[in-house]
């Protein structure tokens, strides 16, 4: 090699390394997993496994035991990872108001905003947040499925503070009278309470590549939604029934069916 030849090469190789030094495409690599906590009331179970490589994350949730049925529908369950908050989710002590359900402007402080919306096809963005169509359907269900993660999303796996959170409580296990229950979302008026309130939620922590999640996570009450929401509709107790195109209507039941 010439002198000429080595002079060319000297900054090529330089500049390789830094490109690869700072890509952050690979930040947050690995495999990241949770045991869903129970919330507001919530008698159900869920274990989440997220393995990333680039962009890219394999996930695969498994819900059990949650509300199922509003008046012979299949009960919508939207979940999301949250981000850019501290990593925990919320306890009865964050229900500000004291109304029995801990909301999501009570519980945002703790898991932070949508940054991922788990949907069970399609995009997933934080604007799919209340899309019920692709949403879980029914108290026991899975989402496997790989997606591709913004840069919140790896960001907040990297810094530990990525919070998956599963919606949809029962109001026979929500511990609060079906005026509160059925009262509006604060974050959209025209939904109920206890449908967008959070039934599961944990912190995802960094694990072996494919490793099933062991032991607890953090635990408490909470409530999350977005956009694109199936129409609800408020009327004398809380029923889900099935609507056209796939979105669902809420409506009361007698406070037996509570």
């Amino acid at each position: 090699m010439n002198k000429k030849m080595r002079f060319l090469a000297v900054p090529a190789l330089a500049i390789s390394a830094v490109a690869m030094a700072g890509s952050p495409a690979m930040a947050a690599d690995g495999s990241y997993s949770s045991t869903l906590g129970q919330l507001n009331g919530t008698t159900g179970t869920g274990t989440i496994t997220v393995d990333v490589k680039g962009d890219q994350a394999t996930v695969n949730l498994q819900v059990s035991g949650l509300a199922q049925t509003f008046m012979d529908a299949p009960y919508p369950h939207v979940q999301h990872i949250h981000g850019g908050a501290k990593g925990v989710c919320p306890t009865p002590a964050d229900d500000a108001n004291g109304d029995g359900i801990v909301n999501v402007a009570e519980g945002a402080p703790g898991y932070g905003d949508i940054v991922t919306t788990l949907t069970t096809s399609g995009a997933t963005t934080p604007a799919e947040g209340l899309n019920l169509a692709l949403g879980g359907q029914g108290g026991t269900y899975s989402i496997q499925r790989t997606i591709t993660l913004d840069a919140a999303t790896q960001s907040s796996l990297e810094a530990g503070t990525a919070v998956v959170v599963v919606h949809g409580l029962d109001p026979a296990t929500a511990g609060v009278p079906a005026e509160v229950f059925g009262s509006p979302s604060e974050l959209k008026p025209e939904l109920p309470l206890g449908a967008t309130s959070p039934a599961l939620c944990g912190t995802l922590v960094a694990s072996q590549m494919g490793a099933m999640p062991s032991g607890g996570a953090d635990t408490g009450v909470a409530q999350e939604t977005g956009s694109n929401a199936g129409v609800l509709a408020l009327g004398g107790g809380l029923v889900l029934a099935a609507a056209a195109g796939g979105t669902l209507m809420v409506r009361r039941r007698a406070a037996s069916n509570a």
